[in-house]
């Protein structure tokens, strides 16, 4: 670890003299682009983060954001209180690449203790996770790795996994991304915690495992690119996890605040407890003493800056008032856990002291707490935009490409992924993995019919229900970085929509390469800018979330690669099903180039060449086009989406995005019902517009009426019992049974099982 030379100017000229070893380690990993995003703080502000409910945004552990208040009562027949829930979402890239494992179960975990540290339990995660050509075996390997470490931590620790993407781009060749978000749950605000130091003279208590040589110097070696021999020469800094041990963290820490024992906290991630400390204290405009050699440790004779900065995982550090430090202390020793009085709040600077092999007691840091966390400088960074690529469109036999389409590895079924995972456990998985969106049951209250009805599948329930979408498609990204990180945003909104509920929040992981080279800074700068855009025209805050740079290997850097994932709220927990129920009309709504209804802005909708870049199809076949055009009114289509998706009449509803509308059939059918349908032209059954949602109804003049002056309806043809996917393409007739389509989208089982 060593500090820039233009960093080390700064720090000596704020110190008055050259700082210690331990001091510029602290500086090279606190002011690193992992994070200080010295690179991608400058871009930030283009997001809108405040809204109604936003309770806690950016720069926390993680953001919390009430619940809209629901009518009736709780189970207990009481008046239902104020619910929170928080938001958080991490990246754990390079350490995935160099150990899949630890790597990807580490940054669950590390997630998880974020949503801790909030006074949350947490309920539900989301992984999205992209890797290179699934052709490659390194690739897979990885793949495996990753998967296994996510199932691993999270079954162990009993919070499911309940949605995400997996993509394969050979832009992740050598530098995999591993993004994993976490939903928690305030039940009463007053539970309610920061990672902001209250008052000077409460102590500082370091709560669970002991600190070991693991993940030294993680936070520098997150925000650099990867080199040939990572694999080797960078394990030191991936950290080992212990879910087991989280799991008694989780239930101590639960203990902790029922009795309000729990000032402020911080999960000890990045740069350890060098890292939660200081930051704890500067957020509170406060300092610090520590004492380092306080640290339980599980490894002899560490030295000052191995303590300081170790990464070990299972950590929490609690500002605790002094008459509390014995019940922290025996509710720790009940969950076996250690337990450490590492410091106390002062109204000084941040100093940690520790006492070598001799005894002899040396001050090691002594710096302004403000000036470490907020001291680094920001990047002024040179960017190029991206050419437009002209339209050059393979010809290929209509009925290959269907079935390239639907059994790529990024559109075939991920039902391989999410059957690692226990997404039941907790009992308030109401949609599963799989659908659009998963839904959440997150509270009983008395009344009301729960939205959707009987026909939609499931009982209706009496609560809020939480939709919960994550993902990015690194195909659009790719061709258009601005565009299509305003899909990214609109698909994860139609995703809850789709299954009745209207987006609430989103925070975001926003990932690319090297930031010095101006082409790719220049596409990092189109992914702020589109998802910031689409965001604020969803009206949905983004209230946090993580950057992620310099993922870059020999191989090259990865595609811009905007993750978001969006909660959304609706009455009651029932949702219409994606699978077909084979008697109703087939419309598809959203979609700019076909002729149906009302256009975005009330005129007669006018039939279009659809453009096909970012497509699955060209992926498969090669070509290059421009991104689609997105609706004209996206906060208007998405709520009268979620308002459709809630009606009786409305039989089933599925997004349609990834691989286009061939995709979105072929998922639909199965084989108690199929469908017959009708498109112009292979463009129209393969371009990937985003905001488009085929709609199975027994009412379709209904839904061309809620739609009128929103958006374009288009017939698609019918739902019948069939078990047939039934396709007249350009007058082309194709017909697959369901039991063909389920071979097809059988891809990475058939690869991996």
């Amino acid at each position: 670890m060593t500090l820039a030379d233009s960093d080390r100017e700064l720090v000596v000229e704020e110190l008055g003299r050259e700082p210690t070893p331990a001091e510029a380690a602290l500086f090279e990993n606190l002011w690193s682009e992992h994070c200080a995003y010295r690179s991608s703080r400058p871009l930030l502000s283009a997001f809108d983060s405040e809204g109604e409910g936003v309770v806690v945004g950016p720069g926390d552990d993680a953001a919390v954001v009430a619940l809209p208040a629901g009518d009736g009562e709780n189970g207990d027949g009481e008046e239902a209180g104020e619910t929170y829930i928080t938001m958080g979402i991490e990246s754990h890239n390079h350490p995935s690449y160099v150990d899949p494992f630890d790597g990807a179960a580490t940054g669950v975990g590390g997630i998880v203790r974020d949503t801790l540290s909030m006074g949350a339990y947490p309920i539900a995660l989301a992984d999205s996770l992209y890797f290179g050509d699934f052709e490659d075996e390194h690739a897979r390997y990885l793949f495996e790795g990753v998967v296994e470490g996510i199932s691993h931590y999270g079954n162990c620790i009993g919070v499911p996994t309940v949605a995400g993407s997996v993509a394969f781009h050979d832009g992740y060749e050598g530098n995999p991304l591993v993004n994993v978000a976490c939903i928690g749950l305030i039940d009463d605000p007053e539970r309610m915690v920061t990672a902001e130091a209250q008052q000077p003279g409460n102590k500082l208590v370091l709560v669970g495992n002991a600190t070991g040589r693991d993940g030294l110097g993680g936070a520098s070696f997150a925000s650099e690119d990867l080199s040939e021999d990572a694999e080797t020469e960078d394990r030191p800094a991936v950290q080992v996890g212990d879910p087991y041990t989280e799991k008694l963290l989780i239930e101590a820490n639960e203990q902790l605040l029922d009795e309000e024992l729990v000032e402020s906290a911080r999960d000890l991630g990045a740069a350890g407890l060098g890292g939660a400390s200081s930051e704890l204290v500067a957020k509170g405009g406060l300092g610090a003493r520590v004492d380092l050699d306080a640290v339980h440790q599980r490894e002899p004779n560490m030295n000052a800056l191995e303590v300081l900065l170790s990464e070990s995982q299972e950590r929490m550090l609690y500002e605790v008032r002094p008459e509390n430090v014995d019940r922290v202390r025996a509710i720790a020793e009940r969950y076996d856990l250690g337990a450490s009085v590492v410091g106390e709040v002062t109204s000084g600077d941040y100093v940690c002291t520790f006492a070598g092999e001799d005894g002899e007691r040396e001050t090691v840091v002594e710096v302004d707490a403000h000036f470490l966390g907020e001291g680094a400088p920001m990047n002024d960074l040179p960017s190029e935009e991206p050419p437009t690529p002209d339209r050059d469109l393979p010809a290929v036999d209509l009925a290959g490409a269907l079935e390239a389409v639907v059994a790529s590895p990024n559109t075939a079924s991920k039902r391989w992924v999410y059957r690692q995972y226990d997404h039941e456990v907790g009992v308030r998985t109401a949609r599963r993995p799989g659908d659009d969106a998963a839904i959440l049951a997150i509270r009983e209250a008395a009344g009301g019919d729960g939205g959707a009805g009987a026909t939609s599948g499931g009982d209706a329930g009496g609560g809020v229900g939480l939709a919960f979408s994550a993902g990015a498609d690194p195909n659009w990204t790719a061709a258009a970085p601005y565009d299509g990180a305003r899909g990214v945003a609109l698909e994860n909104a139609t995703n809850i929509a789709a299954k009745g509920a209207t987006p609430l929040a989103a925070v975001d992981c926003l990932n690319g390469g090297n930031p010095e080279k101006p082409e790719v800074y220049g596409g990092f700068t189109g992914i702020v800018d589109g998802l910031a855009e689409m965001c604020a025209d969803l009206s949905v805050p983004v209230v946090g979330g993580n950057v992620s740079l310099y993922n870059d290997s020999p191989a090259g850097p990865v595609p811009p690669t905007p993750t978001l994932a969006m909660v959304g709220t609706k009455e009651g927990y029932a949702a219409p099903p994606l699978d077909l129920e084979g008697r109703g009309d087939l419309l598809v709504v959203g979609d700019r180039t076909l002729t149906g209804g009302a256009g975005d802005a009330g005129d007669a909708a006018t039939s279009a060449d659809p453009r096909l870049g970012g497509s699955e199809y060209l992926a498969q076949f090669g070509g290059s086009d421009r991104y689609p055009v997105l609706p004209e009114r996206p906060a208007e289509l998405v709520e009268t989406v979620a308002e459709v998706a809630n009606r009786e009449t409305t039989l089933a509803t599925h997004d349609a995005s990834h691989g286009g509308l061939a995709v979105t059939l072929a998922e639909m059918v199965h084989e108690g019902a199929g469908a017959d349908a009708s498109l112009p032209s292979a463009g129209h059954l393969f371009h990937e517009q985003p905001g488009r949602v085929v709609v199975e109804t027994t009412d379709p003049g209904g839904v061309r009426e809620a739609f009128d002056g929103v958006a374009p309806v288009a017939d698609l043809g019918t739902a019948d019992g069939s078990g047939t996917l039934s396709l007249s393409v350009g007058g082309t007739e194709l017909s697959v049974d369901a039991a063909t389509v389920t071979e097809w989208r059988g891809t990475i089982e058939r690869a991996l099982d």
